[in-house]
């Protein structure tokens, strides 16, 4: 059975889907969802870049900013943790910048937590030394350290709503092919607007990530002292939900081609919803989070030295800084603005660290 008619099953068996359901089953089914079947979906020959498959700039940065957290955190063993770590550049180009300190990487444990199976194996090709591989946060029990997601919360599902009389929310049903119905929402997402006071115009549609909460939620059991970097591309509430963005941030990636059609072959393109940054730092103050500072990714790595780093490149070959230069550009210009930086922390007493210099108000 293709995935299209697993999902149709489901439908035909217990009626609609809500449309969470229909995207998790499209992103993680197991080994036919898009991110656990046996297929790349990065770089040139993917449907997107990311900035770690993009350039070792990039590694090299957040490596600088972990440095100064693990000095922060005074402690002799420092735990890293991934979410999502792709094909394993970021982790990679994380180890090889902090190996010019000795007594970090001597004390360093490299975590990463990937769904799925044929992600894992390529990482595993690639990543030799100081990794171990879990399923669960709850795996790797009581630490101290950072936690790091690179565009990961984007492709938690999301809950599509939209508000007419009431807030409705999104279900999947078929009919000679997928289509929404709209059912009342449930009182946690009509609260999730109520918790930060966001009232939408009837006709509004937009998603709402719970999973996030979870993940802060989990995250804070076992994360006993430290950080928490989150890159993604997204906006604060104000912005999130301004009455002209009233169809939502939801959108699909194929072979670098943009699309709004969700229900086109399922497991086959990437479904993404922009993350609300804002809900993320109010539900990390519910589990002992605070905010270091918040960010977008050009301000961040140049705070972290990344024009030094750029100079340092005089030295290299011709060829090989016009490409570094070149990627440098696509990180700070093209990519800069759209993603942001979220560091929180727990049980750290820490004013901003060098990262969040230009750190903007959440």
């Amino acid at each position: 059975m293709t995935l299209s008619e697993i999902i149709i099953d489901r439908i035909n068996k217990e009626g609609p889907v809500s449309f969470h359901d229909y995207m998790e089953m499209a992103l993680y089914y197991p080994g036919m969802g898009y991110y656990t079947k046996d297929s790349g979906q990065f770089g040139k020959k993917g449907d997107y870049y990311t900035s770690p498959v993009l350039s070792e700039i990039y590694g090299n940065m957040i490596g600088r900013q972990l440095e100064e957290m693990w000095r922060l955190l005074n402690t002799e063993k420092f735990t890293i943790v991934e979410y999502g770590a792709g094909e394993g550049n970021l982790c990679m180009d994380i180890l090889k910048y902090l190996q010019h300190d000795t007594a970090l990487y001597d004390n360093v444990e490299y975590i990463i937590i990937e769904k799925g199976d044929f992600l894992a194996k390529k990482q595993k090709e690639l990543l030799k030394n100081k990794v171990r591989w879990v399923n669960d946060i709850a795996d790797v029990g009581l630490f101290y350290g950072c936690i790091i997601t690179n565009e990961v919360l984007d492709n938690f599902a999301v809950h599509l709503v939209e508000m007419q009389d009431e807030l409705m929310e999104v279900y999947v049903d078929f009919d000679n092919g997928f289509k929404e119905i709209l059912l009342p929402a449930t009182v946690e997402l009509k609260n999730y607007f109520s918790y930060q006071n966001i009232v939408l115009a009837k006709g509004y549609r937009t998603e709402v990530n719970l999973q996030a909460r979870e993940w802060l939620q989990k995250n804070a059991i076992h994360l006993q002292s430290g950080f928490q970097i989150t890159i993604d591309y997204g906006f604060r509430a104000n912005e999130y939900y301004k009455p002209e963005r009233d169809r939502g941030t939801l959108a699909c990636y194929f072979q670098h081609r943009v699309s709004d059609n969700y229900f086109e072959a399922p497991g086959q393109q990437d479904i993404t919803a922009h993350v609300n940054f804002s809900s993320l730092a109010q539900w990390g103050k519910d589990f002992g989070f605070t905010v270091n500072g918040y960010s977008n990714q050009n301000y961040f790595l140049r705070s972290l030295g990344v024009a030094n780093y750029l100079r340092s490149l005089e030295q290299q070959g011709s060829e090989e800084k016009k490409a570094l230069l070149f990627q440098a550009n696509k990180l700070l210009f093209e990519m800069g603005s759209a993603f942001k930086v979220l560091i929180q922390q727990k049980n750290v007493i820490a004013g901003p660290l060098t990262g969040m210099q230009f750190a903007q108000p959440i």
